[in-house]
Formats: structure tokens, C-alpha cells, sequence
């Protein structure tokens, strides 16, 4: 099972150099070869492959001696992604790769290979760059796959350490909606499940809005390319760092919550959050309460400790149905937080009916046959799912 460990890194001086080499010839050969793909697709239409762009790196290395100077695959591994990129657009229509710009304060490069670690020193190992101070806040046993070194807006550096472990994933438990946990999200309160626990939204973009603006203010007055507009432009970077980091750090806690509780399968309602943020009103707070990061936490921790996770599709009348009999109340408002179903009288929250619908919705048919696949749900009886 393949895990990534991320730690920060503290490189003196020589290091950055290295670092800043790497990201440089990294970036420009990623550009040549995005170059070299458009122009060949617009006078042959055949895409050039990331073997035959490697292949001639040699030639572009006597044409720039100043390559010879970082690890190779590292210039190798550009040209891999650029192609992983390439063919995501033309098979998923995720959008067309662009040039990288050395005025990106984000950049990184990878290593895919000769990479070790030193818990006992504190120290982890590249091709050409040893003994990086690294914080090791917490150990790993497995081969290291791939090492990526990324600088973030702040100026600080971090590694990405992919590992294999040689464990194997835990076989799920069956589908049971006894034993299942539907999880409404909202803005107010973070998350209801249908358990009737709620859980309240942190809003830390807000708490810290006001020292955020400070801070932009005194940037935007500062003299563009002066050192001292760098140095506020830092502090900006370094507030909006704090925030992110508290953020997924509020989402991993909760995603962790959930999925050791004891129920073997997690229902939540697949969000479109990209269209959601479209209205002006609501997209700040949109942005800041994280869904769609929660829904990938929740993803893939279900996947490590054996959960099976059904999603339910975004126009599902989870708000607007009662849980009782099924009666939808067509005329049911935003700011409606508690209301009653005109066809059995029954009282509901909002969010704990949503969540209830949602787990339920999740173990309709048709929702089955969508989340595990239409072959495995004809070799295994919805019946026999607990259906």
C-alpha cells in the first residue's frame, strides 16, 4: 500500500542553490517539452511520447551544459508528468497543460530514485544534495518510491516522501444500512451525521480576515520588486498558510473521527463544489469550510481501515424529503432550519433528516450499481448487500 509522508525541511544555503538549480532546470525542460508536443501536434497531429522526448535530452543537454548540473531524472520525471498531463486532457478534459513561470512562488521537482533518510540524525539524502535537515515528526517503515521537494509562498521548503509499506488493504466489511452512517455537510454546522451529531464549523478564514486584510493593505502599498513589498508579500503568504494548515488539520481530525467509529460504511453526498462557489454570496464561506477536501480525507482513510464508502448524487432531494414516508416538501426554504411533513406530521432538523436521507439514498439500487460497478453489483445479489 502506497502512503506519502510530508515533512518540512530546513536547507542551509548551499542546499537552496541546489534547490533553486533543480526547480530552474526542471521548469525549462517541462516548457521545452510542452513546446515540442503542441508544435508536433499542430503540424503532424501525433503526440510525441515522454520515452522519445527523454531520448533526446542528451542533444538538449550539449545545446544547455547548464543541465548536467542536477540529477537527470529529475529532468526525466518532468517529462513523465508532462506527459501524465497531457494525456489527462485529452482523456478526462481536465484542462490543457500550461507553461511554468519562474515568478510562481510554488515550485518543486522530484526524485524517483537514490533517496534515503536518516531518522536518527535528522538528515534525508538526494543524488547531488545530502544531509538536508528534515523534521521527521513521526517515522515510516517501507521503500521509498519518490521524494518531491516543494517551496511554497512562504519560502519555506518541504519533502513528499511516497512509500510502499508491503502492507495490503483491509478487506471491507459487507454492506449493511444498519450499520451505515449518513454524513450531511453545511456551513453552520461542518457536519451531521444521522446519528444526530453535529459538528460546528471552525471558520478560520473568517477569525482571521481581519489581520488578512491588515496585511494586503500594507502590501499594496509597498513598491512593487522593492525588498521590502518581498517581505510583507511573506507575511501574507505565511497568514494564508496558517490558515490552510489549520484547516486540514480540523479535516484530518474529523475524517479520522468518522472512520473509526463503528459502522462499516460511510454515506455522504458527492457536492458539486466548483459550481457551488459560483455564487458570489456564499463562495467565501463555501471555500473556507473545505468540502471537497473532507470528501477526499474521507475517501481514502475509508479505503485504510476496510469502510466501504458510497456516494449519493447532488440533486438528490436530501433537505427536501421526509425520512419518515418519502413526502417532499417542494416550497422548503434556505433559512427553513426545522420543519413538518404535511403527510404523516412528522418533525424534522433540516441537516439530521438530510443525513438520514442520504444514507438511505445511498443503498437504493441504482446508487449501488453507480458506486461499486455495474459487474460487481450483477455477481452479487443487492440482496445479499443488505438492500
Amino acid at each position: 500500500m502506497l502512503k506519502a509522508y510530508k515533512f518540512l525541511i530546513k536547507p542551509n544555503k548551499e542546499q537552496v542553490k541546489m534547490f533553486e538549480k533543480h526547480f530552474g532546470c526542471v521548469r525549462f525542460v517541462y516548457n521545452w517539452g510542452l513546446d515540442q508536443k503542441t508544435k508536433t501536434y499542430q503540424e503532424t497531429g501525433e503526440t510525441i511520447t515522454s520515452h522519445k522526448l527523454i531520448t533526446t535530452l542528451p542533444e538538449l543537454k550539449q545545446e544547455n551544459p547548464w543541465l548536467r548540473e542536477i540529477n537527470s531524472q529529475c529532468i526525466q520525471m518532468a517529462l513523465r508528468n508532462l506527459d501524465n498531463a497531457y494525456t489527462r486532457f485529452f482523456r478526462e478534459k481536465k484542462g490543457f497543460p500550461k507553461f511554468k513561470s519562474k515568478y510562481n512562488p510554488k515550485q518543486s521537482f522530484q526524485c524517483p530514485q537514490s533517496c534515503s533518510v536518516d531518522f536518527e540524525k535528522g538528515t534525508l539524502n538526494l543524488p547531488k544534495i545530502k544531509n538536508i535537515k528534515t523534521v521527521f515528526h513521526r517515522i515510516f517503515e517501507g521503500e521509498i518510491k519518490t521524494v518531491t521537494i516543494s517551496r511554497v509562498a512562504s519560502g519555506k521548503y518541504y519533502v513528499s516522501i511516497l512509500v510502499e509499506d508491503g502492507k495490503e488493504l483491509p478487506t471491507k466489511s459487507k454492506l449493511d444500512r444498519n450499520n451505515a452512517l449518513g454524513i450531511d455537510m453545511g456551513l453552520k454546522d461542518f457536519i451531521v451525521t444521522s446519528d444526530g451529531d453535529k459538528m460546528d464549523n471552525p471558520r478560520y478564514l473568517r477569525k482571521s480576515e481581519e489581520r488578512l486584510i491588515r496585511r494586503q493593505r500594507k502590501l499594496s502599498k509597498k513598491k512593487k520588486g522593492s525588498n521590502n513589498r518581498n517581505k510583507q508579500r511573506k507575511k501574507v503568504a505565511k497568514l494564508h498558510e496558517k490558515i490552510a494548515n489549520q484547516r486540514k488539520d480540523f479535516l484530518h481530525k474529523i475524517s479520522n473521527q468518522i472512520v473509526h467509529k463503528n459502522h462499516g460504511t460511510i454515506c455522504v453526498e458527492d457536492l458539486c463544489v466548483k459550481g457551488m462557489v459560483r455564487n458570489h454570496k456564499l463562495a467565501k464561506s463555501i471555500s473556507d469550510v473545505g468540502w471537497g477536501m473532507f470528501y477526499s480525507f474521507l475517501k481514502y482513510k475509508s479505503e485504510w481501515h476496510g469502510k466501504n464508502f458510497l456516494d449519493v448524487g447532488q440533486f438528490e432531494p436530501s433537505s427536501k424529503m421526509c425520512s419518515n414516508c418519502g413526502n417532499i416538501k417542494s416550497d422548503l426554504k434556505l433559512s427553513d432550519r426545522e420543519w413538518t411533513c404535511s403527510k404523516c406530521n412528522s418533525k424534522h432538523d433540516r441537516d439530521i433528516n438530510a443525513s438520514i436521507n442520504i444514507r438511505n439514498m445511498a443503498f437504493t439500487n441504482q446508487n449501488l450499481i453507480r458506486c461499486i460497478g455495474l459487474e460487481q453489483s450483477k455477481s452479487t445479489p443487492l440482496e445479499l448487500l443488505g438492500c
